[in-house]
Formats: structure tokens, C-alpha cells, sequence
């Protein structure tokens, strides 16, 4: 496989690609070896923002575009995986996600919080379902890597409180970058190595003080192992965007997240400045001490 693309820029498969894109690309597919051809066609085309004027993703393509490097062998891609053509994936309210009893009282009386991974066909439908019902951003599909959860109550009541999403980083993010340290080329080969927290959720009918925060210590001490176990590493930082209009940060910063600035008001995804959105705060959570030094190549990876 070549390690540079020569060309400054190509036009392919109807859109102009800049070598760094092409690189970019290379780095996507090699870093993440168990995503199907699928899902890397989701994940290159929210990175490029390459949509169509109906705003939906340009996947036939970007499949193409993955079908051209692999012949030049600029790419290596995984083997298809022969699987029934998916429906349109649809986040539907149905009675069984209908508003609950009112929980409420001390956190010590919900017993041991709990983090179920959300993996069956059936729970991730349920948990779309939520989020579409009772989050304020709506259901989304993740791209890339991702581990949605359940949040459960330990006591013998066994009740579900929420849900969280956990996926891929955000691309231009020149304030955490900063923070980091990260040189380009050190962001763009390390990138995946850190994950945003892209949905939280307690359950409106759950009104019990510090179980947000509580929550998101559970998922820290267990979402290095989880995403080992599914994707083959383990993040070493985490990130979230609160939206100031309607939150102050409270319980990521009671979960002992570091608030490191502000967005810059565009897309996730975006480096071209061509999807704007509102300026967010910038939390981050180290998983470990040490985490820089992952980011930023001093142990010679």
C-alpha cells in the first residue's frame, strides 16, 4: 500500500480531493480495521461532510471512491460481509417507551448504578426510541465507532434511568487541539484514540440529585475496556459539548470532567466551515494519567 498520495489534488468519483483528504482517508481505514465497508463509507463521508443537496450522505460514492483506491492499492479494505439489506433505520415511540412512574428520593436508595451495553437488535431499537422521545437533540445514527448504554438502578426494583451514546471525536476542535498539544499529523494518525460523549440522558421521570454525574464515573471506569473489547483499543480521553443555552455543565463538572473553553460554532465533523452550529462548552476526561503522551507520539507509537 503507498504511504502518500502524489497528486496535490484529484477529482474522483464527482468531488475535488485534496491529498491531505486522500491521507486522511488511509488513516480512517487503518485505524479502524473492524469497521465493515459500510460503515467506513458513513464515517469518510461525515469526516468530508460529503453530502448531497438533500443533505444526505454521498455513500454510493464513497463506496466507489474506496473501490478506486483499493485498485490503485492506496487502501486496504476489509471483506464484505454478506448481511440482509437493512431497512431504513427508524426511531419510532411505541407505548413500551411511555412515561414511567416518577422515581425520585436519594441516590444511595437506587443501589449499585449500572452501565448495560446496548448490543441486541432489540435494545438498540428501545434505546433509539428513548433518545428520540426524551432527548432534546432527538436519535441520530452513530457513524464509526460507538457504544451505546442503559443506565439501570441496582436495588431490587431493577428500573432503567437513561441512556448514553458514546462515538467518534469531533474533527475541528482547534481549542481542545491546543490543549492536547497535537501537531496535524499526530491529530490526524490519533484521533480515534479519544471519544465523545454524543448522547446523555436521564429519563425525565427520574429526579434523583447526583445521579447524572454518578453515571458518567461508571462510564469511565468501564469504557476502555468495552471499547477494547469491540473495536481492538482503548481511548485514553473523552470529550462533550454542553450547549450553554440550556445547560451549565453541572454534573460533568461534579464527575470531575475540565472544562477547556469553547467550540467554534461548527459541525462536529466539519473543516470547512460549512456547517454552523451554536458555540458549545468543551468538557474533557482524561482515562488516564499519561494520556498526552498517547496523543502526541512520545512513547513511539
Amino acid at each position: 500500500m503507498a504511504d502518500h498520495i502524489e497528486t496535490q489534488t484529484e477529482l474522483l468519483c464527482g468531488r475535488v480531493f485534496t491529498q491531505q483528504e486522500l491521507q486522511e482517508i488511509q488513516d480512517i481505514i487503518r485505524l479502524f480495521p473492524r469497521l465493515s465497508q459500510t460503515e467506513l463509507a458513513k464515517t469518510i463521508c461525515e469526516m468530508l461532510s460529503w453530502v448531497a443537496p438533500n443533505g444526505k450522505y454521498k455513500l454510493e460514492s464513497c463506496r466507489e471512491l474506496l473501490k478506486k483506491l483499493e485498485l490503485r492499492e492506496w487502501v486496504s479494505l476489509p471483506i464484505k460481509r454478506h448481511v440482509r439489506s437493512p431497512r431504513k433505520e427508524q426511531a419510532l415511540c411505541r407505548s413500551h417507551t411511555d412515561a414511567e412512574p416518577e422515581i425520585t428520593g436519594l441516590l444511595s436508595e437506587l443501589g449499585s448504578i449500572q452501565l448495560q451495553p446496548v448490543r441486541s437488535q432489540q435494545d438498540i431499537r428501545l434505546w433509539n426510541e428513548y433518545v428520540d422521545r426524551y432527548h432534546m437533540l432527538g436519535y441520530k445514527r452513530p457513524f464509526g465507532a460507538h457504544q451505546r448504554y442503559f443506565i439501570w438502578s441496582g436495588n431490587s426494583q431493577n428500573r432503567r434511568l437513561g441512556c448514553m451514546l458514546f462515538s467518534a471525536s469531533a474533527w475541528a476542535l482547534a481549542r481542545r487541539d491546543a490543549w492536547i498539544g497535537w501537531s496535524t499529523k499526530d491529530r490526524n494518525q490519533r484521533l480515534y484514540k479519544i471519544v465523545n460523549n454524543t448522547r446523555f440522558l436521564i429519563f425525565p421521570w427520574v429526579k434523583v440529585s447526583n445521579l447524572a454525574s454518578k453515571a458518567l464515573s461508571v462510564a469511565a471506569k468501564r469504557i476502555s475496556s468495552d471499547w477494547k473489547d469491540r473495536y481492538g483499543f482503548e481511548p485514553v480521553l473523552l470529550e462533550t459539548f454542553v450547549d450553554v443555552a440550556f445547560y451549565k455543565g453541572t454534573c460533568y463538572r461534579a464527575a470531575n470532567w475540565v472544562e477547556i473553553g469553547m467550540t467554534s460554532g461548527r459541525g462536529r465533523m466539519d473543516r470547512h466551515t460549512q456547517h454552523l452550529s451554536s458555540p458549545k462548552k468543551i468538557f474533557v476526561y482524561p482515562l488516564r494519567p499519561d494520556f498526552r503522551m498517547h496523543l502526541i507520539n512520545e512513547l513511539g507509537e
